[in-house]
């Protein structure tokens, strides 16, 4: 479970703005973000248990993120990792619609997911259980564990934030605040996706904290802020168990102008 808020060409210093939060077990094995070994032009955290990324972006500026589709009633034994969408986008060559529609005939092999992509022109959003594509305008998006803007409470909130945020850019200092927002919607306000109420509740903050005894919440937060000159700001935030501060990951460099034989 995770959030991601994108200003798509919202600001014209600042064509694109992310921040993400990702939810998982702690127990998870996980690479934290870094340049690739295998793909040294590619920067993203690598999912040690199925392979792929939930988040990351490549230095000619292909970006690429994921959050699953909630819905227990739906989820399926033996499918495919959804992670692999986001790293097969990163070293690939298509154009983010074109890719989009190749991953459209094998929707049905994943569980429920909604995957963002976007390279220096072009921002879409897939979601497999609508089976729907969406080409992005310009402005704030919000995409939770439910379609593109749906307007659950932390979404809302969220958009909000970062439409705020974007005046004090390259400071993040704000966009990392809002990600630690622990504000649990009144029950009134939750969706209902299946889940328990009690887990409906927890999941309802921009910045999850389950019980203790599930060892399960928000693992990091990533802020992506790409210049209009192409200069990339790229910081990811690591959070141990019970919201304990972990390490700071921070990149900076210019996005080059040609393919990935130039990175």
């Amino acid at each position: 479970m995770c959030i991601i808020l994108a200003a798509w060409r919202a600001d014209p210093e600042f064509p694109l703005v992310v921040a993400a939060n990702r939810d998982e077990f702690f127990a998870r094995p996980t690479r934290s973000a870094g340049f690739w070994p295998e793909a040294p032009y590619l920067l993203a955290g690598c999912d040690l248990s199925a392979g792929g990324s939930w988040l990351g972006i490549t230095r000619n500026g292909r970006f690429a993120a994921l959050t699953n589709f909630r819905d227990p009633a739906r989820e399926k034994d033996n499918v495919v990792s959804r992670g692999k969408l986001v790293s097969q986008f990163l070293q690939g060559n298509l154009e983010p619609i074109d890719y989009l529609d190749e991953i459209r005939a094998m929707a049905s092999e994943y569980n429920g997911f909604n995957l963002l992509v976007a390279d220096r022109q072009t921002m879409a959003c897939y979601n497999n259980i609508e089976n729907r594509t969406d080409s992005l305008i310009p402005g704030i998006h919000g995409l939770s564990n439910h379609a593109l803007n749906t307007p659950w409470p932390k979404v809302t909130a969220a958009t909000t934030a970062l439409n705020g945020s974007l005046g004090r850019l390259p400071d993040t200092t704000q966009l990392f605040s809002f990600l630690r927002d622990e504000t649990i919607a009144d029950d009134e306000s939750l969706p209902r996706t299946g889940v328990p109420l009690e887990t409906e509740r927890f999941l309802s903050s921009i910045f999850v904290r389950a019980p203790t005894s599930m060892a399960y919440g928000t693992r990091c937060s990533t802020v992506l802020v790409i210049a209009r000159d192409g200069r990339i700001i790229f910081d990811e935030q690591e959070w141990i168990i019970d919201a304990t501060v972990g390490r700071r990951h921070r990149f900076r460099f210019t996005l080059q102008e040609h393919g990935r034989s130039a990175q």
